[in-house]
């Protein structure tokens, strides 16, 4: 049985000149603005645009582009490595705004002739606009690239054991170098979503909450000081709440 496992997961700039068209590729998702076309291309336009120079700054400190591509790989090599005694497994990365993108990755997959197919997002917590998107986008480009093999998806796993209790082990580990009287707060920073989004069913916020509840259950510390809060708000809409800078 050969299986071809898909890693999903956001992408990232993989070096300055690839910043602005990687958040244009963000911004003309309609997932993320739902503005029709022809007008969300330009709005997208605007934005990559103007946000461009300030991202490149922080993509400098990251040595000129995101780790998250080689960070995903590592990801990859290990699950392929841990699922090897159920048969063939190979898996992929597959990023929605940046390479490897999901025609590269279906061809590739073509090309490796799996006997089934598991789509994997790297995201724990389910949002319209990424596990969601990501899927939509696969299954548009399967369908149209000839892939037909028997295909999972797996939605999301906000609880799941093994997320929790290693979520909890990064965290002990934090704590352990604290020093002073005072005692240190929890913040469990997540990317935010409009308002509007979450108004209209989406189960992020929930699923966000669900994953903090259970890390700090797992962490047992009586009266443990801890907030979720949501950060890159970007344009004039209301976002999630709190706001990190708060």
């Amino acid at each position: 049985m050969r299986t071809a496992v898909i890693l999903f997961n956001l992408g990232g700039p993989d070096c300055l000149d690839a910043v602005e068209p990687f958040l244009f590729n963000l911004f003309n998702d309609p997932a993320i603005i739902s503005t029709p076309w022809p007008l969300r291309p330009l709005i997208a336009k605007i934005i990559s645009s103007r946000r461009a120079p300030i991202a490149q700054e922080t993509y400098k400190k990251l040595g000129g582009g995101s780790p998250l591509v080689a960070n995903t790989q590592a990801q990859a090599d290990a699950l392929s490595n841990a699922l090897g005694d159920i048969g063939e497994v190979k898996c992929f990365q597959c990023m929605r705004y940046w390479n490897p993108r999901c025609t590269e990755v279906v061809r590739d997959v073509i090309a490796f002739a799996p006997d089934q197919i598991v789509l994997l997002p790297l995201y724990p917590q389910c949002s319209t606009t990424t596990t969601a998107s990501s899927f939509r986008e696969w299954r548009k480009i399967a369908q149209s690239m000839g892939l037909n093999a028997p295909t999972r998806e797996i939605c999301c796993y906000p609880r799941q054991p093994g997320f929790v209790s290693e979520s909890a082990a990064l965290i002990r580990e934090g704590l352990s170098r604290v020093t002073g009287d005072v005692a240190p707060r929890v913040l469990f920073s997540a990317h935010g979503l409009p308002q509007k989004i979450v108004d209209k069913g989406d189960p992020y916020r929930r699923h966000v909450e669900l994953s903090a509840e259970a890390i700090v259950e797992e962490l047992g510390i009586e009266d443990l000081d801890w907030r979720v809060c949501f950060q890159s708000r970007v344009g004039p809409l209301e976002w999630i709440r709190p706001y990190l800078e708060d």
